[in-house]
Order: C-alpha cells, then sequence, then structure tokens
C-alpha cells in the first residue's frame, strides 16, 4: 500500500517531487480546519507544514499512522516536539536553508540603520539633499554579539567576517569544541561578557518558555552600553514595551526587527497590533522593519525542501 504524504502548506515542489521519487503518494489540504483535518489524518504517513496551525497532542492523538512531521523553515514551536517523539514520529526541519538568507537580511538592516538609508531615500525622492543629516556610521571597529549560535547565528557571524568588526557569541546550550572551536571570525563568551562588550546584539534564539520576552527591561539595563538590537527570531523574543521606553530613553540606540510580537502564529499582523508601542516602532527613525521575510528569499525557499527531502530519504526510503 503507498504510503501518503499531506502538503498542509505550499513549498517548493522539489520537495514533492523528491517525495514521489521515493515512492510516496502526495497530496494537498491547503483550506481545511485543523479539524476537519483531524477526521481523515489517520491515513497519512506524513505531513509537510510550514506555519498554518499548532499540530499538538490532540491532533498527533488522532494520526495514527504518522511516522513524520517535515517543517519548512528553522523553528519548531507549533509543533509538540516531545510528545510527537514519543508516539515514534520523527521530526524533520530545515534551517540549513535559510541561514545565509538570515545573515544576509540582518546585515542588510543593519546596514540600511546605520547609513540612515530609510530617510535618506525618502528625502532625495522629495529633491532634499541633506548629507549632514544623513552621516552614517560603520560597522567596522564595533563588536556585534550573538546570541544563540546555531544555523542562524553561525551564519551571521562568517558573513560579519569581512566588515572588520568583533564578533562574539553565546549560546547557553553548546560548548566551544562543538561549534565555535577553530572559527576565527567568532570568540565564545559568558552572557554577562557579551553584555559588557556588544554594540550590537543580534538574537538567534528558538522560541520557548525560557526564551519569551529574553530581551526585557531586565536584560537591556544589564548591558554596560547602549546598543543596537537586531531580531530575525522570533518576535516574542523581544518585549515590546519595554524595548520602546529603552529607545526612548536611549539604552537602545536603534533596533532592526523582522519579526514582532504582534504577529500571530501564522506570521501575520494579528489584531491586537493596533496599540501605542506598535505605533512608535512605526514612526521611529532610528527603527528598521521588515515582514517576516529574513528567511524569505528565492534561493531559501528552494534549499528549505531540499534539505527537508535530503532528511526524508536518509530515515524512510524504501
Amino acid at each position: 500500500m503507498k504510503r501518503k504524504i499531506l502538503f498542509l502548506d505550499t513549498v517548493h515542489p522539489i520537495l514533492e517531487e523528491r517525495l514521489i521519487q521515493m515512492g510516496f503518494v502526495c497530496e494537498h489540504d491547503y483550506t481545511s480546519s485543523k479539524e476537519e483535518i483531524e477526521k481523515t489524518i489517520n491515513n497519512y504517513f506524513g505531513i509537510v507544514i510550514r506555519s498554518r496551525f499548532t499540530i499538538d497532542k490532540q491532533f498527533i492523538d488522532k494520526a495514527l499512522k504518522l511516522k513524520f512531521i517535515a517543517r519548512s523553515g528553522a523553528g519548531l514551536e507549533n509543533i509538540v516536539v516531545a510528545y510527537a517523539e514519543k508516539k515514534n514520529i520523527s521530526i524533520f526541519n530545515s534551517p540549513e536553508g535559510n541561514k545565509d538568507a538570515v545573515g544576509e537580511h540582518a546585515i542588510g538592516m543593519l546596514l540600511m540603520l546605520f547609513n540612515k538609508l530609510k530617510q535618506g531615500d525618502a528625502q532625495v525622492r522629495q529633491g532634499i539633499w541633506n548629507r549632514e543629516a544623513n552621516r552614517g556610521l560603520e560597522i567596522a571597529g564595533k563588536t556585534v554579539g550573538i546570541i544563540g549560535y546555531g544555523h542562524m547565528g553561525s551564519a551571521l557571524a562568517k558573513k560579519l567576517s569581512g566588515f572588520d568588526c568583533d564578533v562574539i557569541a553565546y549560546d547557553k546550550y553548546k560548548v566551544s569544541s562543538q561549534k565555535l572551536e577553530g572559527r576565527s571570525w567568532v570568540n565564545e563568551v559568558s552572557l554577562e561578557e557579551l553584555k559588557e562588550k556588544s554594540d550590537i546584539i543580534s538574537i538567534h534564539l528558538p522560541l520557548t518558555e525560557e526564551t519569551q520576552h529574553y530581551v526585557n527591561a531586565k536584560f537591556i539595563s544589564s548591558c554596560k552600553k547602549p546598543f543596537y538590537l537586531i531580531n530575525t527570531a522570533r518576535g516574542n523574543h523581544v518585549k515590546t514595551a519595554d524595548l520602546v521606553n529603552a529607545l526612548k530613553k536611549g539604552k537602545v540606540l536603534g533596533a532592526c526587527l523582522d519579526v514582532l510580537e504582534f504577529e500571530s502564529k501564522a506570521f501575520q499582523l494579528s489584531e491586537n497590533s493596533s496599540n501605542s508601542t506598535f505605533e512608535y516602532l512605526k514612526q521611529a527613525e532610528n527603527v528598521i522593519l521588515s515582514p517576516h521575510v529574513a528567511g524569505w528569499t528565492t534561493e531559501s525557499y528552494e534549499k528549505l525542501s531540499s534539505f527537508l527531502a535530503d532528511k526524508i530519504e536518509v530515515k524512510f526510503k524504501s
């Protein structure tokens, strides 16, 4: 009997092509509700999802024949991973696929902020040549602190290696022998040292209970000097109200935010986004915003699916 795979979200077609080559039958359902899909999920060997809804215990309990969940992307917060694995369901994600995109986007946002490109572009379009007001800053000579040294953090560190800046990294769950040893472009430090030395802090953490509102008033006040913040991970890593207060006081000099606390689970702006903190971010010239697209390039779209296909093939090829 053919093993069926259900695509719950659209991904690059290379994943379906590879699965068919492995002998799987691929079906799609991009519109049914979670409750409707639960009625038929016991017919499927695997599912492919991005962030359409949460794969919770109830869903897993109804997926009696499910052997894998493939998430196109890095984060797994919309899947109850431990419970699924307890049920012998393999979990695949593909952070290798968009790490380069995230690294480039973070640098692009920082360059845009440092060189005042947002306001400079708007002024030139109005015929205004205000050179002094648009005098920029250089990354060279700055210290960039990376919190979370997985695929995304390490990709950013490597890309910063050509900017003549000092790159330091802290990761609570990795030791130097695993990730940092021999990397000439980054030095491992304690969190305390990172907070002491960093001119720029970039967040690259998974979203967990521990990392919810990781950057809050306490975190910001514990940093020795004013700094620039980059967040391309998850919006809920930053307590926005505390960030806005720090921006107003000059404790945070500027922010590059590809993700916002006001996003829904589907990475859309949620209905409760109309508040004073978001309004401040929208108006602030020292804040760069983008719509959760750091890892969303033409190249990463294909690579995310290719890496998933590779992992599924290693585990399940007939």
